[in-house]
């Protein structure tokens, strides 16, 4: 278990990792605090899935973590994720794009991601679906729902996700797999458990309606700082960086809107 401070926030000092043994370890303990986490919400915990990112890790460190189980990463930065994913080919990792996309950026994305976890936009959807079709491949999406209200973030607002998703089926080469949040960023434990209630509520009421629309049904929620929260009201899907690689010195404001200096970005 993490520890607790006196408001019931997890405190991590998130120390480096800079060992096949050392990222053995944090990968063993966020495993023991997902587990403990279901546990707690009387889930199994096989099936909540863990999501390294990667974020501003070097590669030579990235090679130490898949020598440590990481077959799977998440990058926020398409130019980032592209540069690893052509330098560390040889690895067979399949990389997932949790970030904010551009169209013009959709190419890159098409060629080598086996994820999409930041769809919000019919833009985004048919200039991804123009590139994958040509390339003959499809792509795995999670819609992204601002549950947190908050202006600077990305993301539909809830009560726009059922119909977005009723468009996705025009665009074939998109498997939609569910939905993805980031709570607010904030101590105050309640108002990010909310986030997440939040998310699990929506993909429950369209699941009622129509379940094809949210494909499995996933919930892509909770990062280093509040991912045992998350597992607790629903999540399938945690994207945790810092906690299985260390602190990070690059500002979390420059990966995810609204987030430098309250909390860590995964």
């Amino acid at each position: 278990m993490s520890k607790q401070s006196a408001d019931g926030v997890p405190v991590q000092d998130y120390p480096t990792a800079t060992t096949v043994s050392e990222f053995e370890h944090n990968l063993g303990q966020v495993r023991a605090n997902i587990a403990a986490a279901a546990a707690r919400a009387g889930r199994d915990p096989s099936d909540v899935r863990l999501l390294p990112v990667s974020k501003t890790v070097p590669e030579e460190r990235i090679r130490l973590a898949v020598a440590a189980g990481c077959h799977e990463l998440g990058e926020n930065k398409v130019q980032e994720a592209k540069r690893k994913a052509e330098e560390l080919a040889d690895l067979g990792v399949a990389w997932s794009v949790i970030g904010h996309l551009q169209t013009n950026k959709a190419r890159d994305v098409a060629a080598f991601a086996a994820e999409f976890q930041a769809l919000d936009s019919a833009r985004v959807a048919a200039a991804l679906d123009r590139r994958l079709q040509a390339a003959g491949r499809s792509l795995d999406v999670y819609v992204q729902v601002n549950t947190s209200a908050e202006p600077q973030k990305y993301g539909l607002a809830p009560e726009e996700v059922e119909a977005f998703l009723r468009e996705l089926p025009n665009y074939a080469a998109l498997r939609v797999r569910g939905l993805m949040t980031l709570a607010i960023f904030s101590r105050d434990v309640p108002a990010v458990r909310a986030c997440f209630t939040r998310l699990r509520d929506l993909r429950d009421r369209i699941r009622d309606t129509d379940p094809e629309l949210v494909g499995d049904g996933g919930l892509s929620m909770g990062m280093s700082g509040d991912y045992e929260v998350a597992v607790e009201e629903g999540a399938t899907c945690v994207r945790v960086g810092q906690a299985v690689f260390g602190a990070r010195a690059t500002a979390d404001g420059d990966y995810w809107p609204g987030a430098a200096g309250i909390a860590d970005g995964a």
